[in-house]
C-alpha cells in the first residue's frame, strides 16, 4: 500500500455538500493499489449510536491514480470521518494526521464536515443539465433587419475576414427560430452584442444599449420573448474584463490624461497612454491596444457592471451570463457578481470563459461552470489528432470528472468547437464519421452539450476568422445527413435521462486501442455507448450482466448478438452505436 499517493482533504471537489441532506467524499489512491475503501463516518456528539462503515465505489481513474467516492446522509447534517483502506489482505486507517493499523477510538481527530448549510451548498441551474446549447456569432447568423446594416455591408456569405460585416442581426436570429426548435435546440448562446465598432463586438463601447446594427432594446426583449415562448434559454456574453477604445470613461482618460475623473477606471501605468514597442502603458486584454482592462477592484467600475448584470435580467428577461476571459477578474469582482444576478434570477446561469484547470472559480461562490476546454481537447486528441488511445483518453475523462463537485460537472458546458477555435468539420479534414463519432461522446456525456452555429448543417473553417463564416440558409447547400444526425443525437440525449446525469463507467478502454465502451446508467435505466474510433471496421465483444440490448441508435451498418452474457458488436469504420438495456 503506497501511502503517499493516498490523498484527501476536507473541501474543495474531496468533500462536498450535494444538497441540503448529502454529503460527497472523495478518496485518491495510487492506480490499483487498493482493493476496497470504506469510510467510517458518524455524528460527533453522539460517536457511539452514529457510526456506519461505508462501502466506497472506484469511480473514476486516470494514468496514475485510482478516484474513489461515496455518499453519506448524516441524520443531523454533520459528519466526522475516517477510511479504511484495504489492499488485499493489508488494512490501514487513515485519519486527519494519521495512518494507524487500528480503528479510531474517539472522532476527536478525525476529518470534519461541520454543517450543513443551506447557504454553502454549491446550488446550479436545474435547467442546464436538461440545455442543448446553440452558439449564435450574431454578425453571421442571419440578416433579417436589411435597414441596420452597416454602410460597408458585404453580400451575405461571401468570405469572412477580422474587419468586414454581413449584416447578420438579431431579428435574423427571430426569423430562424423554429429552424432552431426543430433541431431541438433549448438554449441559445450569444456572443456579444452590445455597442461597439467590430464585428465580434467584444470592444464594447456602451454595455446598457445593443449594438444599432443589431437592433436595440426593443429587439432584444422580443428576441427573449419569442424564445422563452419556444422554451429556448438565452445567455449573453459579459465583456467586464476589458472595455473597448470608444467606451466613454476610456475615452475622457485618452483625453485628460491625469485629470481625468476615470483614469482608475483602468490599469495605467504611465500617461499619456500610448504604445511603446508593441506594449501599451496600460494593461490591456493581451496587448491589443483597443481592449483596455478594466479595473474591478475600482468601486465605481465594480457598481457600474454589477448594474449592467442586473440590468439585463430584471428588465430584458435573460438567463445567464457568459463570462469572457473571466480568469484574468478578481475572484472578489465574481463573488458579488454571483451574489447580485442569483439575487435577480436563482436561475440564472453563470458560466466562466477559463480554458485550464478551473476549481478556483466551481466552489459555489462564483461560477456555475466554465466552458469546457480540457473536455474539447480530451476528445480531439483521440478522435481527431489521434494523439491519445483509447486507455488515454480514458484517463482524459477520469481526470476531469474528479476535478470538481458533482453538480459543477452536471452543468458543464461542453463543446466541440467555437468561435475561437476551427470549426470541428475542418478540423477533422472534411470526414463526416469522425465528426459524428466526436460528437456521440459529446451527446452522451454529462453536462451540457453546445453546437456552434451551422456546425449541423456542415459549417466548416479553420482559425478566426475562418471559422466565423455566413450560416448558410439555402437548403440545397445544407447538408441535410448532418441536420439529421444531429436532431436524432439531440432528441435520444432527450429522452434517456442516463445520458444527462448518469454515472459514467468505461468497459472498454485498452491501452494502444481505437475501441471505447462504456456506460451510462441512472435508476433502472443502462445505457451502453461504443466508438469505434478505426479506419477499418471492429468486432467489440463485452462480457455484461445484463442481457436483452436494443440499438437506439447507431451506424447503419453495424451488427449485435448477445451470447453467454457477451454482447458482440461489429461497427464499421468511425462506427457508433448506443444501445439500451430492455428493464
Amino acid at each position: 500500500m503506497l501511502l503517499e499517493a493516498i490523498y484527501h482533504r476536507p473541501r474543495l471537489n474531496w468533500c462536498y455538500a450535494y444538497d441540503r441532506e448529502t454529503i460527497h467524499l472523495r478518496l485518491r489512491s495510487k492506480k490499483n493499489d487498493l482493493t476496497e475503501v470504506f469510510t467510517y463516518a458518524g455524528d460527533k456528539y453522539a460517536w457511539e449510536q452514529e457510526t456506519a462503515l461505508i462501502p466506497m465505489k472506484k469511480f473514476v481513474s486516470d494514468e496514475m491514480f485510482d478516484y474513489w467516492e461515496c455518499s453519506v446522509k448524516p441524520r443531523f447534517r454533520r459528519l466526522k470521518y475516517a477510511f479504511l483502506l484495504q489492499s488485499g489482505q493489508e488494512q490501514m486507517w487513515m485519519s486527519e494526521d494519521e495512518f494507524t493499523l487500528t480503528r479510531p477510538a474517539t472522532p476527536n481527530r478525525l476529518f470534519e464536515y461541520p454543517y450543513i448549510n443551506p447557504s454553502d451548498i454549491f446550488t446550479v441551474p436545474e435547467w442546464v443539465k436538461n440545455a442543448i446549447f446553440y452558439q449564435i456569432f450574431p454578425e453571421r447568423f442571419a440578416n433579417g433587419d436589411p435597414g441596420n446594416d452597416p454602410a460597408n455591408v458585404l453580400p451575405w456569405g461571401g468570405q469572412p475576414e477580422r474587419n468586414n460585416f454581413f449584416g447578420g442581426d438579431l431579428q435574423g436570429v427571430i426569423d430562424h427560430l423554429d429552424y432552431l426548435s426543430e433541431l431541438g435546440i433549448s438554449a441559445i448562446y450569444f456572443t456579444p452584442v452590445f455597442t461597439a465598432t467590430t464585428n465580434h463586438k467584444y470592444d464594447t463601447e456602451d454595455y446598457t444599449t445593443i449594438d444599432p446594427h443589431f437592433g436595440d432594446v426593443d429587439t432584444m426583449k422580443r428576441l427573449v420573448t419569442a424564445c422563452h415562448e419556444r422554451g429556448i434559454r438565452v445567455l449573453l456574453d459579459a465583456v467586464f474584463n476589458h472595455s473597448g477604445k470608444t467606451f466613454a470613461p476610456f475615452v475622457d482618460v485618452l483625453e485628460k490624461g491625469e485629470h481625468s475623473l476615470y483614469k482608475d477606471w483602468f490599469h495605467v501605468h504611465t500617461f499619456p497612454l500610448e504604445v511603446i514597442d508593441g506594449v501599451p502603458t496600460y494593461d490591456t486584454f493581451a496587448f491589443e491596444q483597443a481592449m483596455p482592462k478594466l479595473n474591478t477592484g475600482n468601486p465605481e467600475v465594480r457598481d457600474y457592471l454589477l448594474q449592467v448584470a442586473q440590468f439585463w435580467i430584471t428588465e430584458v428577461g435573460i438567463d445567464g451570463w457568459r463570462l469572457d476571459v473571466a480568469n484574468e477578474v478578481d475572484h472578489k469582482f465574481w463573488r458579488e457578481f454571483r451574489n447580485v444576478v442569483k439575487k435577480a434570477n436563482p436561475e440564472a446561469y453563470i458560466l466562466g470563459e477559463v480554458w485550464n484547470e478551473s476549481s478556483s472559480w466551481l466552489q459555489g461562490d462564483q461560477f456555475d461552470a466554465v466552458m469546457n476546454y480540457p473536455f474539447t481537447e480530451a476528445v480531439l486528441d483521440f478522435v481527431v489528432r489521434r494523439t491519445l488511445d483509447a486507455q488515454g483518453f480514458s484517463h482524459a475523462i477520469g481526470k476531469q470528472l474528479a476535478r470538481y463537485p458533482q453538480q459543477a460537472t452536471e452543468v458543464a458546458f461542453n463543446l466541440l468547437d467555437s468561435h475561437d477555435t476551427p470549426r470541428l468539420l475542418t478540423l477533422c479534414e472534411g470526414n463526416k464519421d469522425k465528426m459524428k463519432l466526436a460528437s456521440v461522446f459529446l451527446f452522451t456525456y454529462t453536462g451540457t452539450p453546445c453546437i456552434f452555429y451551422g456546425s449541423e448543417i456542415g459549417l466548416d473553417g479553420g482559425q478566426d476568422p475562418a471559422c466565423r463564416k455566413c450560416m448558410q440558409w439555402d437548403p440545397l447547400l445544407q447538408d441535410r445527413d448532418l441536420f439529421m444526425f444531429f436532431q436524432k443525437m439531440i432528441a435520444l440525449r432527450k429522452q434517456l435521462p442516463s445520458l444527462r446525469t448518469g454515472s459514467l463507467k468505461f468497459l472498454m478502454a485498452d491501452e494502444g486501442g481505437t475501441k471505447l465502451a462504456y456506460e451510462r446508467r441512472l435508476g433502472d435505466e443502462i445505457v451502453l455507448v461504443l466508438l469505434n474510433n478505426d479506419s477499418t471496421a471492429q468486432t467489440f465483444e463485452i462480457p455484461l450482466e445484463q442481457t436483452g440490448w436494443m440499438c437506439a441508435t447507431g451506424t447503419e451498418d453495424m451488427t449485435l448478438t448477445e451470447d453467454n452474457n457477451t454482447l458482440q458488436v461489429k461497427l464499421s469504420a468511425y462506427g457508433y452505436a448506443i444501445l439500451k438495456a430492455n428493464k
